[in-house]
Order: structure tokens, then sequence, then C-alpha cells
């Protein structure tokens, strides 16, 4: 009889669970810079182990060393990093039921993403009611440019922050950068600021189509869009746009969002 299969996958990496430490003790005193030999003694590893862990973290910003005194302390990147997910937790109190409802009436998979540092990380969805659907698993990221969701987030931009990311050299409206073309794009966003959905035919992925609306915070910047994705014909965009916008909307006043939806007039 064959021996069972044994699991090759590690329970722990013991230099993240040393790194997780390390960050675990500097937040214990964050108001005293701690010595690399203090550091390394009370978490129990050796110095020139803790040197490199803290350069790593160093060099994203969840720690930062004082060159003169040679100590550390927290760094910048664990602010973001928790902000983003004490937003994460909140906004999905929000947009879950908002998501329910549109999968509902469509029959299609939706998506909310949260825009953070140039990535859209969709952070809640609702499968829809089809056997044959799109798997987008929670945590996947998109560049902010892509497809639907890019247009509709940069159609809701301010016109100089739009013209700041359309200077840029790569942009995935299209898939592929080769692809972009500004004339298009510039009429599809007019056309979204108007309607307020964008669209993506099958551009990115063949077959696959999606609508995406923005969502707007209190002060009325971009946090993030919902998105309706799956593999139902193009004549339904024009059905489901209106109905992801007016999800994206409700979202968006839920979220403390007062002012209206500003529309180009003559458009």
């Amino acid at each position: 009889m064959p021996s069972p299969r044994k699991n090759t996958y590690a329970d722990s990496v013991p230099a993240v669970a040393q790194a997780c430490r390390i960050l675990i003790y500097l937040a214990r005193h964050p108001s005293t810079p701690m010595k690399l030999t203090t550091i390394c003694t009370e978490v129990g590893i050796h110095n020139s182990k803790g040197y490199s862990i803290l350069n790593t973290l160093g060099s994203f910003g969840l720690v930062q060393r004082d060159p003169i005194a040679k100590t550390y302390y927290l760094g910048p990147g664990l602010a973001h990093l928790g902000r983003m997910a004490l937003e994460s937790m909140d906004i999905r109190k929000v947009v879950t039921p908002y998501l329910q409802t549109l999968s509902y009436q469509t029959g299609e998979t939706s998506l909310f993403g949260l825009l953070s540092a140039e990535q859209v990380f969709i952070i809640a969805k609702q499968e829809g009611s089809h056997l044959i659907g799109v798997n987008i698993s929670l945590g996947h990221r998109f560049h902010m440019t892509a497809g639907a969701h890019g247009k509709a987030i940069v159609s809701a931009l301010p016109d100089a922050e739009r013209r700041k990311v359309l200077y840029r050299k790569n942009l995935y409206f299209y898939g592929d950068p080769k692809r972009f073309d500004h004339k298009r794009l510039e009429a599809e966003i007019k056309k979204a600021r108007v309607s307020g959905f964008a669209e993506d035919r099958g551009e990115l992925q063949p077959g696959i189509n999606a609508v995406s609306a923005a969502v707007l915070d209190r002060e009325g910047s971009v946090l993030g869009c919902v998105i309706l994705i799956g593999t139902y014909p193009e004549d339904k965009l024009k059905e489901f746009g209106p109905l992801v916008s007016k999800t994206a909307q409700s979202i968006s006043t839920d979220l403390g969002f007062s002012r209206p939806w500003i529309k180009e007039a003559g458009s």
C-alpha cells in the first residue's frame, strides 16, 4: 500500500514570522526608536538576521532607520496598510448588499474594486447565477487604467488628474498599451461622464464583457468602482449600464457623497 503523500507546503515561514515579531515589538514601543541589538535580543534572533530583515522591511517603507542614532522605528508604509485594512472592512459592509442586488437583477458577477496606488483591488464580490461565469478572486488587482473600470475611474477624475493619467507611457484601457487610441478614449470618457458608466467589449479578454461605474467618497474623490462582468452578449451593456451606475451612486451616497452627479452639457 503506497504511503500517504506528504504535504510539501510549510505551515510557517521562519523569516516572515521573525519579521512579524519585529514589527509587533516596534509597535509596542512607538515613541522609542530601538537599537538593532535590543530588537534582536527581544525578538530572539541573531543580529545579522535581524539586520537583513529590518533592511527588507525598510525597502517597503514598513520600518525606518535613523542613520545617526542607528535606531529603528515603524515606517509610514504601515499607516497606509492599516488605513487600507480599515477602509476595506468598513466599505465591504456598505457595498455587499448592493452587489447582491445587482447580481440578482442581472444574473452576472458583480465586483467592488478599491483604488489604491494606481491599482484596483477587488475587496468584495457577488457571484452571478449562471453555471458558466468569470472567476475573479478577492484580492485580485487590476491596473487602474484597465478596461471598463479604467474608463469609469478616469472619467470621474478632475480634469488636471485625468490629463496627468493620460500622459503616462503605458495605458491599458484596451489591453495591450500598443492598442491605445487617444481619440477613441476621449470619446468614451465623454460618454461615460454623461451616462455614468463605461464599457469593455471583450478587449481585455475576448468573450468577456464588463460595465463599470466609479464610486466617490465624501469629498468627491474616486474611492473605487463597481464592475459587472460576464460572458453576457454586448447588447446587454445598454441594459446593465444604468443599473451599475445607479449602484455606484447609491454606494457613494451611503459613503457620504452628497453633491449632484455632474454631467457634461451638450454631450
